[in-house]
């Protein structure tokens, strides 16, 4: 098993930081069957007020590169989805360039 932690910002607006959350609540089903189809066992997603950490774990075969590509690509609503999270999100001050969600260190494992 991996796991990785990450995190975003929501946009600095209440009603687009609540219509994300009301998404969340009732994901759509294309989308879940879409993230266990790339190996993504669990994911669970933290707010503090606007930022967001999210923590997944996948098999020991996931390979970011490859597999999100293919989730994207897997059902026309879950490119759907990832575009409309897209428009409630924008990127950390600190993540590098390319990052959307910027990856975190591990720094403490009990």
């Amino acid at each position: 098993m991996k796991q990785y932690g990450r995190t975003i910002n929501l946009k600095n607006d209440p009603e687009t930081i609540e219509r994300y959350l009301a998404y969340h609540r009732a994901i759509w089903p294309e989308v879940e069957h879409g993230l266990k189809s790339i190996g993504i066992t669990r994911m669970l997603i933290w707010k503090l007020d606007r930022q967001l950490f999210m923590f997944m774990e996948t098999s020991d075969d996931f390979d970011a590169a490859r597999d999100w590509p293919r989730y994207e690509a897997g059902h026309p609503r879950i490119k759907e989805w990832q575009d409309l999270m897209a428009s409630f999100q924008e990127p950390v001050p600190n993540a590098k360039p390319d990052e959307w969600w910027a990856e975190m260190e591990l720094v403490f494992d009990l």
